[in-house]
């Protein structure tokens, strides 16, 4: 049994508490009927047993089921040493935990009652049944209250069940603020909280892994000098920034006018000296019914459902071209008829136009909006490059300065190039022992910001597009990168590419760094005295600061400056959604009055005019889901990646050929200002992940598992490709030279993660096998291969810079990509040189090489080479180590395509009097 150090979370100590209890009472049965311990039961049985119940105990009061009543009937069992009783009652309430039975039914704890559905596994039923079950949550009602007037309390809510609520819940009382805010991150089943006036500041639960859970509310400190009658409108606060989807009810008994003035946080209603449990009741069944709500998913349904005569394109819509076929039968029958019946273009009938929604697919963005914590929401249906695109065309006009991260997804890249912007790339630092780059510093961003206006081009920046959080999992502290660049630059646009970052809005650890949730704290502050306060001291002190001082200083912005936003998320990567279906997050003070109407324009030119029903519908049920068990899901995923970060790293068998990076590994220690170096210790267990993710300039998004494997002599792309996906089925999508990235996410189970440690034992014993076997020469070239795997690592090239052609000055980084993008449109302007040969020769004779086109190596994913860039040695040394199979933009057969000198000095005279003829424009 592990200990408690061994557990991430407190729902996974849960679950293996309880299985390790029913271990226990089933061996102390088998005991007490004369089995192998000759008749009675063990001394260390019973003291097993018992340290199970003391650890489940306290955990039990935060969930309705079994409840404390029924723990306490365990502890009686116990007590008078009723272990057959025992083991049938904890056998029940584990299979009904496991299953999910208590969410559909009354689960009797006595041998009384019916043991036939014990059967009933939810995994066993039909999708069908599943879905006309009522679906079950929790309410968890603040009160200090006797057992008598619990049991009171739970009566009245009980009485208020009505056949037609569309769903069920049962109530769990705790006494104080400090046990609801411990609730509401622990037990995921809570949909909904009471707060009464009689509740309680401390708990009395003396728990370290419960503790931990406070700690990522906080505030708690202040609450020590808080009047006891302001603890329910604190409690609702506090609970808002946690879990801001859930719904509060504050009971009171203080004047309307004495709550008006408060801020109340999640509380939709407030009661007043009543205890009107049928008013109540309605109201939570109100509030979950508006997350439950799924606009176009419920249309298509019905729509589904109408008998139509189909006069319009689209043969396949209602199956009838599948129907009729004596031929393809076999894609009816295989993805069945309601994807079918569903299919269509019309946006009439009850259905809405993605392009000018007006019905329910306006109202499903709406809620989208809702959920993610933005203003404005908008449906993609072709992912998250088009979303990009999108934003950018909308934002970027031509000549604008755009600075982005150089190793961004190429859509940003071709995205410039469309908007005609002044690109000036920003590089990441670079991790050469892994062939991976990780973000970039905010120092480089301010240094870049503060040279653009000593160049007085600062007027000309108009977006900081970044990357959060990267592929490899680097994630920004974009608070603090969005307040420091307007402290510099205070109506600077911010993109952020959350394209893997959905899911973190669901995450109350992970929340505090997303987009959105980033510009909602940045409105509220501005509008703040304290901050219009510290502002005016800063300035004071920075009077006369040159820009070292202000790079090393954490700035603080102007209270009138603008909070302007986007976010763009592949909603299908992380959380429910068929392929390509993507959002775009918008927070932006100036939208409505700037923005509304390029960015109509921008999504009319990259949207389809025949979008994809289907994956609308299923960006509303995902947006429905994440609102409901968004929190539960994204907790279970969390839970896998550091149940799989323990296994590997402690297992000695492993330890010989893998590694699993850890945030010391991927972050430089200067951004690490917890001084925390790995989220788990054999020692020590688990760190908590809060502190380095509320003032850590870098951390490490723990869902995602880097795995060092040069160690095994395989490259990564071979292992992943050879290993893992042709041999055991594992599928993987991220690799370096030497490491393979392993990404949970809401649907990765305990079993999954089970079956990657053994394939990963497997294949070690394999290792250690061919090693016991292996000659001296084998072993050697088995080293050889390893030391070139983890030693000999060429360096990552930074961006080398624009070519003078495509430039607008030397004392400033940015080029004109779209004009080198498109010179290289007449082949008469470019040319090929070989890699080994002819390009060597030309650097030589002192010429600059510039690429007329992207080179993207398949790893590292980004371009290493863009148009209008020239090549350097550090690029062509990092290109011929380079030994990846895919390369998209180079012909191996012919070399790298490059501009021609004579190309250059056209495009340099072209661009020098286009400067000039600027240059009028502005005296003008």
């Amino acid at each position: 049994m592990h200990s408690m150090a061994d557990y991430y979370s407190a729902v996974q100590l849960r679950a293996d508490r309880w299985s390790s209890l029913r271990e226990a009472t089933a061996q102390m049965i088998r005991v007490d009927r004369g089995g192998a311990s000759g008749g009675r039961p063990t001394k260390s049985g019973a003291k097993q047993i018992e340290e199970l119940l003391d650890q489940l105990a306290p955990i039990e009061t935060f969930w309705a089921f079994p409840g404390t009543a029924a723990f306490d009937v365990l502890r009686r069992h116990f007590d008078a040493g009723h272990y057959s009783e025992l083991a049938f009652t904890v056998q029940r309430i584990t299979r009904a935990l496991t299953s999910g039975a208590y969410r559909r039914r009354q689960i009797p704890l006595d041998r009384d009652g019916t043991e036939a559905d014990d059967h009933d596994d939810e995994a066993m039923q039909s999708l069908e049944a599943r879905a006309l079950s009522k679906p079950y949550f929790e309410v968890m009602v603040v009160d200090n209250l006797n057992e008598h007037q619990e049991r009171w309390l739970k009566s009245n809510f009980q009485r208020m069940r009505r056949p037609e609520d569309p769903f069920h819940y049962e109530p769990v009382v705790v006494p104080s603020l400090q046990d609801a805010l411990m609730g509401v991150l622990f037990n995921h089943n809570i949909q909904a909280i009471v707060v009464r006036p009689g509740l309680t500041l401390h708990s009395k639960m003396v728990l370290p892994i419960l503790e931990r859970y406070l700690n990522r509310a906080g505030g708690i400190a202040a609450l020590e000098e808080l009047d006891p009658s302001n603890y329910g409108p604190e409690l609702c606060r506090l609970i808002a920034r946690v879990r801001p989807e859930l719904d509060a009810y504050l009971i009171t008994d203080r004047s309307a006018e004495d709550i008006a003035g408060l801020d109340l946080g999640i509380c939709r209603r407030v009661f007043y000296n009543q205890e009107d449990f049928l008013e109540l009741h309605l109201n939570i069944i109100r509030g979950v019914q508006a997350r439950y709500k799924t606009p176009f998913f419920t249309a298509l349904v019905e729509y589904s459902k109408q008998p139509t005569g189909v006069f319009h394109a689209m043969p396949i819509s209602r199956g009838k071209s599948i129907n009729r076929s004596h031929w393809i039968q076999d894609m009816g029958a295989f993805y069945g008829p309601n994807i079918f019946m569903a299919e269509t273009s019309a946006t009439s009938g009850g259905l809405d136009s993605l392009l000018e929604p007006h019905g329910p697919i306006k109202e499903a963005q709406r809620l989208a909006s809702r959920a993610f914590g933005s203003k404005q929401t908008y449906f993609a249906t072709n992912g998250t490059s088009t979303c990009n695109k999108i934003v950018v065309q909308a934002l970027v006009r031509p000549g604008d300065l755009v600075l982005v991260d150089r190793d961004c997804h190429k859509s940003h890249h071709y995205g410039m190039v469309l908007a005609g912007a002044q690109v000036c790339y920003l590089d990441s630092y670079p991790l050469n022992e892994y062939s991976m780059y990780g973000a970039v510093p905010l120092k480089d961003i301010k240094a870049q910001l503060l040279q653009l206006k000593a160049a007085g081009k600062l007027d000309r920046v108009r977006m900081l597009l970044l990357t959060n959080c990267t592929f490899d999992g680097i994630v920004y502290n974009v608070e603090r990168v969005m307040q420091e660049c307007l402290a510099i630059k205070p109506d600077l646009v911010f993109l952020w590419d959350e394209a893997w970052f959905a899911f973190a809005r669901f995450g109350p650890t992970y929340r505090q760094r997303t987009a959105m949730n980033a510009a909602n704290n940045l409105r509220e502050r501005f509008r703040s005295e304290a901050h219009a306060k510290a502002y005016e001291a800063q300035q004071e002190l920075l009077k006369d600061a040159d820009d070292e001082t202000l790079i090393n200083t954490r700035l603080v912005p102007p209270p009138n400056s603008r909070v302007r936003v986007y976010a763009t998320q592949s909603t299908h990567k992380t959380l429910t959604s068929l392929r390509q279906g993507s959002m775009i997050h918008v927070n932006d003070q100036d939208f409505k009055g700037e923005v509304e109407a390029s960015f109509h324009e921008a999504y009319m030119t990259h949207t389809s005019t025949s979008p994809n029903y289907q994956i609308i519908a299923s960006l509303d049920v995902g947006r429905r889901q994440v609102e409901l068990e968004g929190f539960e899901f994204v907790q279970r995923q969390v839970e896998a990646a550091m149940s799989m970060r323990r296994a590997i790293s402690t297992h000695p068998l492993l330890q010989k050929y893998f590694k699993v990076l850890t945030a010391g590994d991927m972050i430089p220690e200067e951004h690490r200002e917890s001084g925390v170096s790995s989220y788990y210790d054999s020692d020590q267990g688990w760190t908590d992940m809060w502190e380095c993710w509320e003032n850590d300039e870098f951390v490490l998004d723990a869902t995602r598992v880097t795995l060092s494997v040069g160690g095994t002599g395989w490259d990564g792309d071979t292992f992943k490709t050879e290993i893992l996906m042709d041999k055991y089925g594992i599928q993987i999508n991220k690799t370096s030279r030497n490491t393979v990235l392993f990404m949970t996410n809401i649907g990765t189970t305990r079993s999954s993660v089970a079956y990657l440690i053994e394939v990963l034992v497997e294949i070690a014993r394999e290792l250690d096998e061919l090693q016991d076997d292996a000659s001296m020469m084998e072993r050697r070239g088995f080293q050889k291969r390893v030391s070139n795997l983890m030693d000999d690592l060429p360096p990552l090239p930074d961006f080398s810079r624009f070519h003078d052609a495509f430039r607008s000055g030397s004392e400033t980084p940015e080029g004109d990509i779209r004009s080198a993008f498109f010179l290289s449109y007449d082949e008469k302007n470019c040319d090929y040189l070989e890699l080994d040969g002819s390009i060597h020769d030309a650097m030589k004779s002192g010429e600059d090489i510039v690429s007329s086109q992207f080179i993207i190596p398949y790893p590292p994913g980004f371009p290493i080479l863009v148009p209008g860039q020239v090549v350097s040695d550090e690029i062509l040394s990092f290109m011929r180590a380079l030994d990846v199979s895919e390369i998209h933009g180079y012909r191996g057969d012919l070399g790298l395509r490059v501009f021609t000198q004579d190309a250059l000095k056209r495009a340099g005279k072209a661009n020098t009097a286009r400067l000039k003829l600027n240059d009028a424009r502005a005296k003008l």
